[in-house]
């Protein structure tokens, strides 16, 4: 799913949690056994940290199998970037923000670093960002297109207003095996191996123990972590949580009603001004929306630099202001721009959504995106997938582009191997040491209620956050939030039940 923290401050929507704990007592339990022998050369490795291009951050990279049923054979290298502690270290704190593609090095120097240095979290930890396998700077990385063509190519859109074919499907997955170097890169990009990559982390940073923070899709790789290696975990604070006991239709339909959610809202905000582009009937906003969208299916509005924006395009921009209701004000911007025949607003926020930089070039967010999920979701026939796109478009009708659907195929029906994440995972987990899931209750993407389901099955605390955001610890600036997360790392107490901060 396109689930990612995106910080709730307009700058980085158009560029990219003090309550009294209870006690928690360090666990005593011994760390898990050690590695299988033929692992042991990629557990025993030393990174060598050195200065990263970006000044003040130190970068490394790490070796690891390719495929772990063979690890004789060929490898992959995992892109990291440090924060180093700034007083006593208590040990290193792994980061992944999401995704999945989402580039844990890139996101911890641009958008955590400056939280982090004031921060507890950055006071007792060296903080560690990295790249999961086939994301960013790791290598081999996946990529299945030029700029030029990842610009025109509709393949990537998430929800598309035009029915993908069984050529496409198959296009698509030669096409990356080409690009990203052989079908077995592609088949050993899922969760499963990511966290099995992240065992080894561990082990190269010298913590016995893995304290880990991850957010949106970054849950589901903590979580599967923790179900693969239990009595390796000190402490997990899981934000923005995915749902790991509801299968992918299941979960992609609760989103888009969320989405509709956030849109109604949106509509509301809007309708309080007389000059809304979308009337000052919140009822009637869904109408005006496509209204004003869906002509842009047969006629693109122009928007700058010599670009046009598309349906498709619009769409992007709406769901990535639709992320946090501080960029309400720049939505109801660009639909009013809309609405007079440009689309340079939209165009910004969707160009933020899939990773397009200034000068065109994109990064392999989408792309990964696209790989993970093919490993980790539910493969669907074209049947499944032309009653499931349906079923989005009944809950979520502002994304509609009133045209009939057709056959559609999953763009995952050709990709190479098969998806091993399973649904429900992550439950029943034993020798699991205390864990701080951190939900909102207006997250758009990841609903408020798979943050209750991920608490109950890793058997840990849950903190809620009343606010309409994707993401809250560190991004938000939440006193709360922050605190409580900050004295549950560096302490290991957990909150009481019922723990809530406000937004």
């Amino acid at each position: 799913m396109l689930s990612r923290p995106i910080r709730s401050s307009l700058a980085a929507v158009v560029l990219p949690l003090l309550l009294v704990a209870a006690g928690c007592a360090e666990p005593t339990a011994p760390a898990g056994p050690p590695p299988a022998a033929e692992l042991a050369r990629f557990y025993d490795q030393e990174p060598a940290w050195a200065p990263c291009e970006d000044p003040g951050f130190e970068c490394a990279r790490v070796e690891v199998p390719l495929d772990y049923e063979r690890p004789d054979g060929r490898t992959a290298q995992i892109a990291m970037l440090r924060i180093p502690a700034r007083g006593e270290r208590i040990g290193s704190l792994l980061y992944n923000p999401g995704g999945p593609g989402q580039s844990g090095t890139s996101v911890l120097a641009t958008m955590l670093a400056k939280p982090l240095a004031t921060s507890p979290i950055g006071e007792g930890f060296d903080v560690v960002g990295f790249d999961p396998r086939g994301i960013g700077a790791s290598t081999p990385a996946l990529d299945c297109h030029t700029d030029a063509e990842r610009g025109d190519d509709a393949m990537f859109v998430w929800l598309r207003a035009e029915d993908r074919t069984e050529e496409q499907t198959r296009g698509l997955a030669e096409r990356c095996a080409e690009r990203s170097g052989g079908m077995d890169v592609l088949e050993h990009v899922g969760t499963r191996d990511a966290a099995r990559d992240m065992d080894i982390l561990r082990s190269v940073l010298g913590d016995d123990r893995l304290s880990f923070l991850g957010q949106s899709y970054g849950t589901r790789l903590g979580a599967v972590y923790a179900e693969e290696f239990p009595q390796n975990v000190r402490a997990m604070v899981l934000d923005a949580p995915m749902d790991p006991a509801v299968g992918t239709a299941e979960r992609y339909t609760a989103l888009f009603a969320t989405f509709q959610q956030r849109f109604d809202d949106l509509a509301a905000f809007c309708a309080t001004d007389p000059a809304c582009p979308l009337g000052t009937d919140p009822a009637r906003a869904t109408e005006e929306f496509q209204s004003i969208v869906r002509p842009l299916l047969d006629s693109p509005a122009p928007a700058m630099n010599g670009r046009t924006l598309g349906f498709d395009g619009a769409i992007e921009g709406m769901m990535a202001g639709l992320y946090t209701e501080d960029a309400y004000p720049t939505l109801v911007q660009g639909i009013t721009e809309l609405a007079a025949g440009r689309g340079a607003v939209l165009t910004a926020l969707r160009d933020v959504y899939v990773g397009r930089g200034p000068d065109g070039s994109y990064t392999n967010w989408v792309e990964a995106f696209q790989g993970v999920n093919c490993l980790d979701e539910q493969r669907r026939t074209p049947d499944e997938e032309t009653a499931l796109k349906r079923a989005w478009y009944d809950a979520a009708p502002f994304l509609d582009p009133g045209r009939p659907v057709g056959e559609t195929h999953d763009r995952c029906e050709h990709w190479p191997g098969r998806p091993t994440l399973g649904f429900p995972h992550a439950d029943g987990i034993e020798g699991l040491a205390p864990t701080l899931t951190v939900a909102a209750t207006g997250d758009p993407a990841t609903p408020y209620e798979g943050g209750i389901s991920l608490a109950e099955s890793l058997g840990g605390s849950l903190l809620t956050v009343d606010a309409a955001q994707h993401g809250s610890v560190l991004l938000s600036g939440n006193a709360c939030v922050d605190g409580i997360v900050a004295d549950y790392l560096t302490t290991l107490r957990t909150p009481p039940d019922g723990a809530r901060c406000a937004g």
